[in-house]
């Protein structure tokens, strides 16, 4: 997305445990896996999965549709749009589709690095990609600034919003910080020195193949990281004692900040 990254993604914070690192969460686990995230299901109660279930789904549409507004101001994009667009220029193909092929073939990367998907991991595959299309094809072309602006600044904020959302339903990290936390573990190095190799080699190869890098790129950069854990607070939910569904004052354990 991405992923948050998303997925994005993105995706250039460290976790917030450990310095704060799409990311939006705890870094140092970084080894969400398909396991884990049953067991949250099984044990956090059958009023929270429905809600689980629309967070994520509503979280990674969002994010796709973002990272769509993001593109239309032609002002920057977030570090794996800059390669995804690169590609989509070089092979002629729609960014959303790029964005879906490079994540698959990134979640195979996982299988070295023993990391296993939960149900978010390959939902944030398609769904980023084909709600950024979607998007694109409903958005008209800016040509002013006075139309560009607006679109660079609710991208990024709906970016956050859609990256706590996402995060806060726990159903596995995207496909890019998966190989992030799973290289953070192979290698023992952090997961800020991890996250900003790949993030500056996907900026610089996407660049070099026509991807956008502007004044947009920093701004996400630097807006991302409060505005994710701003709403991984407001959509963080557990099960009180009464078994109802609630609003949780924290974020969400080992969340990854965006994709």
């Amino acid at each position: 997305m991405r992923q948050a990254t998303t997925t994005t993604g993105g995706h250039l914070l460290s976790t917030c445990a450990e310095s704060s690192e799409h990311s939006a969460g705890s870094p140092l686990s970084g080894n969400s896996t398909l396991s884990e995230d049953s067991a949250d299901s099984v044990h956090s109660g059958p009023r929270r999965l429905p809600r689980r279930l629309v967070q994520l789904y509503a979280g990674l549409a969002l994010y796709g549709a973002s990272s769509a507004l993001l593109v239309e101001s032609g002002l920057g994009l977030e570090p794996w749009n800059v390669l995804h667009q690169g590609l989509a220029e070089l092979t002629g193909l729609t960014i959303g589709v790029v964005s879906i092929i490079v994540g698959a073939a990134v979640l195979l990367l996982w299988i070295p690095l023993r990391q296993r998907p939960g149900l978010g991991t390959v939902s944030n595959v398609f769904v980023v990609g084909i709600a950024m299309d979607g998007t694109l094809a409903l958005v008209p072309e800016a040509h002013t600034l006075a139309v560009r602006i607006p679109l660079l600044v609710a991208g990024i904020v709906l970016n956050g919003v859609a990256t706590g959302l996402y995060i806060s339903a726990r159903f596995g990290p995207g496909p890019r910080d998966g190989l992030m936390t799973g290289l953070h573990r192979r290698t023992g190095r952090s997961i800020r020195l991890v996250r900003t190799v790949l993030e500056v080699a996907v900026v610089a190869t996407g660049f070099a193949l026509g991807g956008t890098v502007g004044i947009g790129t920093v701004l996400y950069a630097v807006a991302i990281g409060p505005l994710a854990q701003l709403f991984l607070r407001v959509f963080a939910v557990r099960t009180a004692p009464d078994g109802s569904t609630v609003v949780a004052a924290g974020q969400p354990e080992g969340a990854i900040l965006p994709r």
